[in-house]
């Protein structure tokens, strides 16, 4: 295998020591010249023999960017950088793939795995650094970006967590709308964003009072102007985000009917955005199949019915009811015949009048 042989000198990168690097080469020498350019800025390195031992380092050790050979023994480069990629707790950690491979085949390889950035063999220093900083960079940014979904979803989910009567709301709504959202051929994209809409959807309940939210009885007036309100405001809450920016509408929308009878805005039929409708029809269905203050919860049949019922009053997407009716058909049971309602089909995976 090539050597990596450019030493060269750089000035330090000042927020260095908060920043773990793993080095993989089956090269000794390789890694050993890595660690050293890395470590003299202040980084942090963890070292790997082949594919299958980075693997093990990106899984047990946190990570924040990784240099991966491209040929090595067990488990090659661009097949680590796949796995690391496709796991939801290791693939936003950037990854470089090093390699001494001029072809354009496998640059092209390298970029279906998922690869973020190249490093040609013989490294030079003052390039590595640059990659380096640059996607370190990135990295902090995305994580900003997370944590922020992270006090969102947390907040959602302590909303949820004030009514006994909606728990699991939010999970069974993520699930079900991305298993719908599949159904019916919406873009991964989309279904990314009925999965974090499905949890954060009613985050704007945070500005309605407890002692409307759990009122057994009928609101008044008053109470509904103020509950017909949280749709916005949890757009609101939501809008700085620039990757919600599909979750928005949804958000504001979930709450309207074909008829125009719904709230905030009163759209009526294609006005309402098809995302928002998926969210609505499951939203209904999950809160007629579950118990309620005022009443017990409605079969799956007795549940669908109750829709169907209420698309001929103009207010449901029948289409989506007939969609979302046959998924519950194909569902299979809960083993435990303890749940209060139909199960979503597994392979929906992560992630009304509730």
């Amino acid at each position: 295998m090539q050597e990596i042989i450019d030493r060269g000198d750089s000035m330090p990168e000042p927020n260095a020591r908060a920043d773990q690097i793993l080095v993989a080469d089956d090269v000794a020498a390789n890694r050993e010249l890595l660690q050293e350019m890395l470590e003299r800025e202040g980084y942090r390195v963890v070292c790997a023999e082949d594919g299958e031992q980075a693997l093990e380092v990106v899984r047990s050790q946190p990570i924040n960017l990784a240099l991966l050979d491209v040929m090595m023994p067990k488990c090659t480069g661009f097949s680590a950088c796949r796995a690391i990629k496709s796991a939801p707790e290791t693939r936003l950690i950037p990854v470089v793939m090093v390699t001494g491979l001029t072809n354009r085949d496998d640059r092209i390889q390298g970029i279906e795995c998922g690869a973020d950035d190249f490093l040609n063999k013989p490294v030079h220093r003052e390039e590595l650094l640059a990659r380096v900083r640059s996607l370190l960079r990135l990295k902090r940014y995305t994580d900003e970006l997370e944590n922020a979904e992270t006090v969102l979803f947390s907040l959602a989910l302590s909303i949820e967590a004030k009514d006994p009567y909606t728990e699991g709301h939010c999970d069974r709504l993520s699930r079900y709308s991305v298993a719908l959202a599949r159904r019916i051929g919406l873009s991964e994209e989309l279904c990314v964003a009925l999965r974090r809409a499905g949890v954060v959807h009613d985050v704007g309940k945070v500005a309605v009072p407890e002692h409307i939210l759990q009122k057994p009885g009928p609101l008044t007036a008053d109470e509904w102007k103020i509950m017909k309100e949280h749709p916005v405001v949890g757009e609101r809450i939501c809008s700085p985000l620039k990757s919600f920016r599909h979750v928005l509408p949804i958000i504001r929308h979930h709450h309207e009917k074909l008829d125009g009878s719904g709230y905030p805005d009163g759209l009526k039929g294609d006005q309402i955005p098809l995302t928002a409708r998926v969210l609505t029809t499951v939203d209904i269905y999950d809160a007629l199949s579950t118990d309620r203050p005022y009443r017990k919860a409605l079969s799956p049949a007795e549940a669908v019915e109750t829709m169907r019922k209420e698309i001929r009053l103009g207010w449901w997407d029948a289409a989506l009811v007939t969609e979302l009716e046959r998924l519950l058909l194909e569902a299979e049971p809960s083993s435990s015949g303890k749940s209060k309602q139909s199960q979503p089909p597994q392979k929906a995976g992560p992630g009304g009048v509730s």
